[in-house]
């Protein structure tokens, strides 16, 4: 039978919070009903609303565990998945001692690049993520072996081979018209494949030219139901040295603008530096940011003002982006957000949290007519997270009967120990 009926605790987010307020964003339904069929939303509602026939419908009891849209990953780099957790290196100095070798790796051995691959995306659904905007590495190779292991599993991914042309190993830098010939091949033969969307991605502004930026620039102009994913001010000395490289451009985020890079489809990681008037030009293109706690903890490259570009009306998806990020959790990546918001005197509530990791993140990939919520006629995408996943997860959550106090348990304790399963296109791709 193709049709399911899903009970349990249910939660989604049917707008942003920011703009009405957390209750009325929130949908919440204790003994809640969640039907599917062909792998899209049928209805969301109480399971006595609904009360959907057994004769009809496949019942599945989900019991205490919570039913979430599948996690939004706004940015991640999956060819640094081996080298999580490598010590002591701010963001310069972490690319060439960790990044750029696993990177060459990737280049010369395809076996390896295509296992990564697989493993990064068993991972992601470990954690209970069914969506992600992912760097690959400069080869061709690298995105192509992440859209295969993706489309295998009928993921609603985007990624991209990354532009580079100078400020790296020469093994990883390309002509300019490689770069392009390599990624419209890729356009062409993978943008909306399955459920699969490409990005253009020159790495950040240091490591491309600006006959490679401004040729980016025309290939988004000439495919605009691409993505444009990079980097933006994530570290100072980073920043000086865009400074150094473009002393004609006005500042970091006014390289990528010249060169026709700033557009309503372009999402910018990290941006933890940003002036007023870089908030300002980025919310007036309509552009997204990814709001990546974790590494900039981890590489000590500051601390992102989530207030400040909320209120300048910009949208923000939340990123682990691994492997500078040292978790591939979005449960633990909320609780690091957090922490940063605590350190700003700006409490992070756990419903914007929430909307940050799916609504939001799918609004920054442009998939949330696809996924993000539970709306009717959406693909299918959700996770099941266990609130007694560990003893004192249980003990905690057994005094959170209400929703907002159980969302923040899970974030701050629930980590990939709290994930039951995790569902594609209503098909059950993770069992824990």
């Amino acid at each position: 039978m193709n049709r399911t009926a899903h009970r349990g605790r249910i939660a989604h987010l049917l707008c942003d919070p920011g703009s009405t307020g957390q209750a009325k964003a929130l949908a919440h339904f204790e003994d809640g009903c969640l039907l599917v069929e062909a792998g899209k939303v049928v209805a969301c509602d109480h399971w006595d609303k609904l009360n959907p026939d057994p004769g009809q419908w496949q019942f599945i009891e989900h019991g205490t565990a919570l039913i979430l849209p599948g996690f939004v990953d706004t940015h991640i780099h999956f060819a640094q998945t081996d080298i999580i957790a490598s010590f002591g290196q701010h963001l310069l100095e972490w690319l060439n001692d960790y990044a750029f070798p696993v990177e060459q790796k990737i280049g010369r051995d395809r076996q390896y690049a295509n296992e990564t691959a697989q493993f990064f995306v068993d991972e992601l659904l470990r954690n209970g993520t069914t969506s992600a905007l992912v760097f690959g590495t400069v080869h061709k190779h690298s995105i192509e072996a992440l859209f295969r292991a993706a489309l295998a599993k009928n993921m609603r991914l985007v990624g991209g081979k990354v532009l580079m042309d100078r400020g790296a190993p020469d093994d990883l830098c390309e002509t300019v018209a490689q770069g392009r010939t390599d990624t419209l091949k890729l356009i062409h033969d993978w943008q909306n494949k399955g459920r699969l969307g490409y990005a253009i991605t020159p790495r950040f502004a240091p490591t491309s030219t600006w006959a490679q930026l401004t040729d980016a620039g025309d290939m988004l102009r000439q495919h605009p139901d691409v993505l444009m994913h990079t980097h933006l001010s994530e570290n100072e000395k980073e920043i000086e040295l865009v400074g150094e490289l473009f002393p004609d451009c006005a500042d970091y985020l006014d390289v990528y603008e010249k060169a026709g890079l700033l557009n309503d489809r372009a999402v910018f990681a990290h941006c933890v530096h940003l002036s007023a008037s870089e908030q300002s030009r980025i919310a007036a293109a309509g552009a997204s940011i990814a709001f990546c706690p974790t590494s900039n903890l981890f590489l000590g490259s500051g601390l992102f003002d989530l207030r400040s570009a909320r209120n300048a009306k910009i949208n923000v998806g939340l990123g682990t982006d691994v492997g500078a990020g040292s978790s591939f959790s979005m449960l633990s990546t909320q609780a690091e957000a957090y922490k940063v918001g605590q350190l700003q005197d700006q409490a992070l509530h756990p419903v914007e949290a929430l909307y940050l990791a799916t609504l939001g993140g799918a609004k920054a990939l442009h998939i949330e007519a696809q996924v993000g919520n539970f709306e009717t006629g959406k693909e299918a995408d959700f996770v099941v997270l266990d609130p007694s996943a560990s003893p004192l997860l249980a003990r905690r959550a057994a005094q959170s009967p209400d929703i907002n106090d159980l969302l923040f348990a899970l974030g701050m304790l629930g980590g990939q120990a709290a994930v039951k399963e995790t569902w594609l296109a209503g098909h059950r791709s993770y069992v824990a």
